[in-house]
């Protein structure tokens, strides 16, 4: 059985979520009752490969909320990610996917020296953040994305915002890896870390966002904050591809520009309808079939007996475990989302 840790986008919609699933007692409260809330199962998922082979899974709210990542409430919000991972656990879910900044706080804050939560010893190899294949996907929305609005990707300049980060670094490798890009531009906040990358790569200009965005043909943004920055979409070229892999997806509310195309990145559609409610709360376009990448990585493990942490540790993920793992997404019916 798989597992996937979701979350949802803000108090509001949280409130909204708990009155749809009938938890009225979750629906009117404020922040400092979800802060209390235990994690909860809310769904249980049937996922029919295209080979025909069938599983079945639990989606986990942790009950975790992008507010509690401010101030004195960041133990919390570390509480709750133990706790959903252990809830997992406890109801023998073999291999479970950290959903949004649920994987982002566990890497962050070191969550693998605190494996004892209550009477449960966590098994971390019953875990993965998901973001090989997240990265995956948006290296091949990179690619059918700049076919289908006209881009060259050997005259192209892309931008990635979060280049430091998990699934920023596995973009760059493969950018440098298997394209011919002309140029390749790096952003993120921490400037000794972006030194780095730029080392491990041979290749890439270090800029600032607001130097960078303006000469990029594609930006890949996977910055890990929890609100977007605002974006002058003005300044940008035309045409211009944004891939918005960040979590929530707010940049096609931000950018209404001709010729700016807005691609939800990390987002995967299955060829067969999926038996589950939780997408339609997250507003997938297509909640039977639409879904995030890093949950998808928990159902192809599954599919595959792949009972592992395939994706832990950060800037851990390499071409060759991209390549694995895009196989059997493929293999299984899973294909790239171009909005």
């Amino acid at each position: 059985m798989f597992g996937l840790i979701g979350h949802l986008t803000s108090l509001e919609h949280a409130q909204s979520v708990a009155r749809e699933l009938g938890y009225p007692e979750y629906a009117d409260q404020g922040l400092e009752f979800w802060c209390s809330a235990p994690p909860q199962i809310v769904d249980r998922i049937k996922v029919t490969s295209a080979t025909g082979q069938q599983i079945e899974g639990l989606y986990v709210e942790s009950c975790f909320l992008p507010e509690m990542l401010a101030g004195s409430k960041i133990k919390t919000a570390i509480r709750k990610i133990l706790n959903a991972m252990a809830l997992a656990q406890k109801n023998d879910v073999d291999i479970t996917a950290l959903g949004g900044f649920s994987s982002i706080i566990f890497e962050n804050f070191n969550l693998s020296q605190m494996s004892s939560v209550r009477n449960i010893q966590l098994e971390f190899n019953r875990f993965t953040t998901g973001n090989t294949h997240t990265a995956y996907i948006i290296c091949r929305q990179i690619e059918e994305a700049s076919r289908k609005f006209g881009i060259d990707l050997a005259k192209a300049t892309v931008t990635v915002c979060g280049a430091t980060g998990d699934i920023g670094s596995a973009v760059c490798r493969w950018l440098d890896a298997r394209t011919n890009i002309k140029e390749l531009l790096l952003v993120a906040r921490n400037q000794e870390r972006l030194q780095e990358l730029q080392a491990q790569l041979g290749r890439g200009k270090v800029l600032d966002i607001e130097e960078a965005l303006p000469q990029s043909d594609i930006i890949v943004w996977v910055a890990s904050m929890a609100k977007g920055m605002a974006i002058d979409a003005t300044t940008l070229k035309r045409p211009c591809i944004l891939i918005d892999g960040g979590y929530p997806k707010n940049m096609s509310t931000l950018v209404h520009e001709e010729d700016v195309h807005v691609i939800d990145g990390g987002i995967v559609e299955h060829s067969l309808d999926i038996d589950w409610k939780i997408m339609k709360i997250v507003n997938m376009t297509a909640p039977a079939r639409q879904l995030f990448a890093c949950f998808a990585e928990a159902m192809l493990l599954e599919f595959e007996g792949w009972h592992t942490n395939f994706s832990w540790g950060r800037n851990q993920i390499s071409i060759e475990s991209m390549d694995k793992i895009g196989a059997v997404s493929i293999k299984h019916g899973f294909r790239p989302l171009i909005n």
